[in-house]
C-alpha cells in the first residue's frame, strides 16, 4: 500500500513506529507497545506545546494578519483598530454618522443637556461602545444645531487626526509593564454647542498603582484631547 506523503523520511518513520506499536499491541507484546505509544504521545504533546507558544507570542491579528495589540517592546505604541463613541451637549438634532452608523440620533426639537450640568462626572463619563472599527473609515459626518438654533455641518476626518496611528497617553515608557498586551484605544467625538472635540483614551498597564494598596489600579486610561474646532 502506498500512503500519500510516505516519501518524507520523518513522516515515514512516524508511520513505521505507529504500525510497529499497533503490531506489538496485536501480537501480545504489551511492554514494547506501551513504550512506543508513550513516545508517540510525548512527541505529540511537545509539538502541540510548541504550536501554542507560537500562537501566544504572535498575539491577536486582523483578517489581513496585522497585530491589533502592542506591548511596551513595540514602542511607540500604535493601533490598527479602535472603538468609537459620540456625545452631544447643548445641541438640537445632533447626528454623528461614522462607519455607516448613526451614533446619536437626537430629536430635532429637544435641547440636549449641557456638559456643565454633569459636574465632576464630565468628561469622565465618556466611553466608546461601538467596538472593533478598523483604521480608518470615511470621515465622520456631523450635523446639528447649536444652543442658539444655528444649523451646522462638519466632516471630521478621524484618519487624518490620527494619521500616525499612535496611541495617545500620558504614561512614561519606564512605567509601562513589560509583556502585557495593550489593545485598541477608544476614540470619542464630542459635539458641545458650537465646538467639536475628538479625544483618545487608551488603557495602559503600569508598574505603579494609581491607588496605593489597590491591585486593580495597575493601569492608566487618561482621556487625551487630540483635536478641537469651534464653528
Amino acid at each position: 500500500m502506498v500512503v500519500a506523503g510516505a516519501r518524507d523520511p520523518a513522516l515515514r518513520e512516524d508511520m513505521e513506529v505507529g504500525m510497529e506499536a499497533q503490531a506489538g499491541a496485536c501480537s501480545g507484546g504489551p511492554a514494547r507497545s506501551r513504550r512506543i505509544l508513550a513516545a508517540l504521545v510525548a512527541a505529540s504533546l511537545m509539538t502541540m506545546g510548541c504550536q501554542g507558544m507560537a500562537d501566544t507570542r504572535q498575539g491577536p491579528t486582523t483578517a489581513d494578519g496585522a497585530r491589533i495589540d502592542n506591548t511596551v517592546a513595540d514602542w511607540p505604541l500604535t493601533f490598527v483598530q479602535h472603538d468609537f463613541g459620540a456625545y452631544c451637549y447643548s445641541t438640537y438634532g445632533c447626528r454623528v454618522l461614522y462607519n455607516g452608523f448613526d451614533h446619536t440620533g437626537d430629536p430635532e426639537d429637544v435641547l440636549q443637556l449641557s456638559s456643565a450640568s454633569l459636574g465632576d462626572r464630565y468628561p469622565g463619563n465618556f466611553y466608546a461602545g461601538y467596538i472593533g472599527v478598523m483604521n480608518f473609515p470615511e470621515p465622520a459626518q456631523v450635523t446639528w444645531r447649536s444652543a442658539d438654533g444655528v444649523r451646522h455641518e462638519a466632516s471630521v476626518d478621524i484618519g487624518e487626526i490620527f494619521h500616525d496611528q499612535l496611541i495617545l497617553h500620558d504614561v512614561p515608557r519606564e512605567n509601562i509593564r513589560e509583556g502585557v498586551s495593550i489593545l485598541s484605544p477608544e476614540i470619542i467625538l464630542e459635539v458641545n454647542d458650537r465646538t467639536i472635540n475628538v479625544y483618545m483614551r487608551g488603557r495602559i498597564p503600569t508598574k505603579s498603582l494609581r491607588t496605593p494598596g489597590n491591585p486593580y489600579s495597575d493601569f492608566r486610561n487618561d482621556l487625551v484631547l487630540a483635536w478641537s474646532r469651534t464653528y
